[in-house]
């Protein structure tokens, strides 16, 4: 790690009169700003911009580069986020200029190499979840939850009318360790959440799920395998116990990459799910840049979907591809446009790659090296929900905590000086002090073993060393609290 107190800030570093380029004399008659913009627009002072030659410029943002941890760079075993490599023949694949040279006004006659990835990706997730209908437009994973949650709505109030009775559903059943992004879809969406306990074992209650299902209830989210990395053993028997009262099952699909290949989704009862396609497939994280969230519903509720849609027919033997628009019911638009398509091409890349025995394999690994990695850091920390788990495992640091005084924050901080990137921590919440471990099917044994070592290392370290960890990074301990709350967003000179 480089010393950050060796890199001032850019408005530090900017010296009057510096330049990086010399533009040409304009050729354009010069005109009062006034003319051209108008007067309310105007800001009263030119912007303070730095000004430095192009060398400072370059060497200050790789100085701030080398200073990031990155998937490239570093191991990730951040639980839940899937942070997994990025597979550089699908960078290649995509940037060829006949798919990064369209345009989206283009006519349909002029893109149909596009709108058939396109098409075939929708066919290839369909056959992966068991659910029919799919809808590529959703922007990340969260946008796709809402997106399901508003065709949901829509197709319980079709179906009251139908019927001839009001519509009453609006509470959403949430499983007391699910992400925190399906109360919050869940409330942009206008629904209600109610939580559902889980049981000793990490299970969804039964009982409690029972207790709370009723001809309000809309819609239960589940994520399977859920956050502890356990695939529920009752889920054929959640999803009949919720469609007898007349609710819906939405698959939290952030942890399909642990059994993509083995089981679909549609068949143990789910009506509908999204893909996080960066932790499935490869592609790019969005982090607030470009994402993509797909969804897959059953038949029932294919006629709600977003529009458009990739269609094709055949004409003359040939196969033509177009967008439907024609959807009486739909809930519209939910993204410009047909969705990200630059990240959509990637995941079509990497699906065409793997096939179906591959998709099966990346699974396979990918459970097989969280299990291995749990087999060796279980006998130094607990994991209190179960010795084997599908591609992630939850470890808590209570018992360190309660006997050394060692946290999770602490031993999170403490893998930055070894160079490794923190596992997610606090989260679930239902687990103590809880550290949420996964290594992906991309990593080798030789990076587990010494991740494994490193963190047992740690464990059996003093809990002086550790609280003023990390001892390497330019920054040790900041206030997140206040970082996150009241951030400082500016220069001031």
């Amino acid at each position: 790690m480089r010393n950050i107190s060796a890199i001032d800030l850019i408005f530090e570093q900017s010296r009057k009169g510096r330049r990086g380029t010399e533009f040409p004399a304009s050729d354009v008659p010069e005109q009062p700003l006034a003319d051209l913009i108008p007067a309310d627009q105007l800001a009263a002072n030119a912007p303070k911009l730095p000004e430095l030659s192009e060398p400072d410029v370059v060497r200050h943002f790789m100085n701030l580069a080398m200073l990031n941890m990155s998937v490239d760079t570093h191991f990730y075993p951040l639980g839940s986020c899937t942070m997994k490599h990025n597979p550089r023949r699908n960078e290649t694949l995509i940037a060829t200029p006949k798919l990064t040279g369209l345009h989206p006004y283009q006519p349909e006659s002029t893109v149909q190499g596009q709108l058939q990835i396109l098409f075939e990706l929708q066919e290839m997730l369909a056959e992966l979840s068991g659910l029919p209908g799919v809808s590529l437009q959703p922007a990340a994973g969260a946008h796709g939850e809402l997106t399901a949650l508003l065709v949901a709505v829509a197709y319980l109030k079709d179906r009251a009318k139908r019927e001839n009775r009001p519509h009453e559903r609006n509470i959403v059943l949430i499983p007391d360790g699910a992400h925190g992004t399906n109360p919050a879809s869940a409330a942009v969406a206008g629904l209600k959440t109610v939580e559902v306990k889980s049981d000793s074992d990490g299970f969804v209650d039964l009982d409690d799920l029972r207790s709370k299902l009723n001809d309000r209830v809309a819609v239960f989210m589940i994520t399977n395998p859920n956050t502890l990395g356990i695939f529920e053993k009752n889920i054929k028997a959640i999803c009949d116990l919720v469609h007898e009262a007349g609710g819906l099952v939405y698959l939290d699909g952030a942890n399909f990459n642990a059994i993509a290949g083995i089981t679909r989704p549609g068949d143990f009862g789910i009506d509908m799910m999204h893909y996080n396609v960066h932790k499935t497939f490869s592609t790019p994280h969005g982090a607030g840049g470009p994402g993509s969230g797909p969804i897959a519903v059953s038949a029932a509720l294919t006629e709600f979907l977003p529009v458009p849609r990739v269609i094709h027919r055949e004409e003359n033997g040939q196969k033509h591809y177009s967008l439907q628009y024609d959807a009486p019911k739909s809930i519209g638009r939910v993204r410009s446009f047909f969705g990200s398509v630059g990240v959509l091409n990637r995941v079509y890349c990497y699906l065409r790659t793997l096939g179906a025995t591959g998709v099966k394999r990346m699974t396979e690994n990918a459970v097989l090296n969280a299990n291995y990695l749990l087999a060796r850091v279980k006998n130094h920390i607990d994991v209190p929900c179960g010795d084997r788990c599908m591609h992630e495992f939850v470890a808590s640091a209570a018992k360190l905590k309660a006997e050394k005084g060692i946290s999770a924050m602490d031993v999170a901080k403490r893998l930055l000086d070894y160079g490794w990137h923190a596992p997610t921590v606090y989260f679930p919440l239902i687990v103590k002090e809880a550290l949420m471990i996964e290594p992906t099917e991309t990593e080798s044994k030789e990076t587990l073993d010494r991740f494994a070592d490193t963190l047992v290392e740690i464990i059996n370290t003093g809990a002086e060393l550790l609280h003023d960890a990390p001892h390497s990074t330019p920054i040790s301990r900041p206030d997140e609290v206040t970082a996150a709350r009241k951030p400082v967003l500016k220069f001031v000179g």
